[in-house]
């Protein structure tokens, strides 16, 4: 099956971040965009869909899978038919070309309308998005996931200011935590976004406490849309 033409697709490049390729999707409801993303699912995805009860849930995993198989298999230079997947122990999805394993990373999130999907050839790699504009408790978010400085830091704003900081810290330790393929089994309170990403800064690189001799290159990707950071491991000592 060969993808729509670009002008019609709801996934579009979006930015190119060291060396992941990062492309954008638009969960908009679209009835025609929904069908036709139905078409490059396989059966067990179908029935993982047929399980999932509320509508935007259901377009959202739709539409996020048909976007990321249609970029895999041009990057793999695969058919649809031939391209599976598979969960790690933490939960981290792969691919499989004929049933083998592929060599090629990806990172898939998605908030509100908005969703980006990143893919590398080398290395790791993990994507956060979130929407601005989707209530939240921020305090009670941060007291569980930010250290001790990155609290007081928030706590010492207020407004779209405070917003805004969260939201850079959040997508950066989510990032950050998907690259790393350990899922839950890492508490983004263990770790601390460097001060300089945390004042505005694009990019940087990251180094986890208990891994200081593994570096990653963590960028901030966010803009009036919504927030979002990556994070990739192309650095090599």
């Amino acid at each position: 099956m060969a993808p729509k033409a670009l002008d019609s697709c709801w996934w579009r490049p979006f930015t190119v971040s060291g060396n992941a390729s990062v492309t954008y999707v638009d969960l908009s409801p679209d009835t025609e965009r929904e069908s036709s993303a139905l078409g490059w699912l396989d059966r067990s995805e179908r029935a993982r869909l047929e399980r999932i009860r509320t509508a935007w849930r259901r377009r959202e995993f739709v539409l996020c899978r048909s976007a990321l198989r249609a970029i895999l298999c041009n990057r793999l230079d695969c058919d649809n038919s031939q391209l599976s997947f598979e969960d790690s122990e933490q939960g981290k999805p792969s691919a499989l070309v004929r049933a083998a394993s592929a060599a090629i990373d990806f990172s898939v999130s998605h908030s509100g309308l908005h969703a980006l999907i990143a893919v590398v050839k080398e290395g790791r790699v993990g994507i956060d998005v979130e929407d601005r504009s989707i209530p939240r408790d921020i305090d009670g978010a941060a007291s569980l996931t930010f250290t001790p400085v990155e609290q007081a830091e928030l706590a010492a704003l207020g407004g779209t200011r405070k917003t805004e900081l969260f939201y850079r810290i959040w997508t950066m330790k989510e990032a950050l935590i998907k690259a790393l393929g350990v899922g839950f089994g890492l508490n983004p309170s263990r770790f601390e976004i460097p001060p300089a990403m945390r004042s505005g800064a694009r990019q940087c690189v990251f180094r986890f406490p208990h891994l200081p001799d593994q570096r990653w290159r963590l960028e901030y990707l966010g803009n009036v849309d919504f927030a979002a950071a990556i994070a990739t491991e192309p650095i090599k000592s």
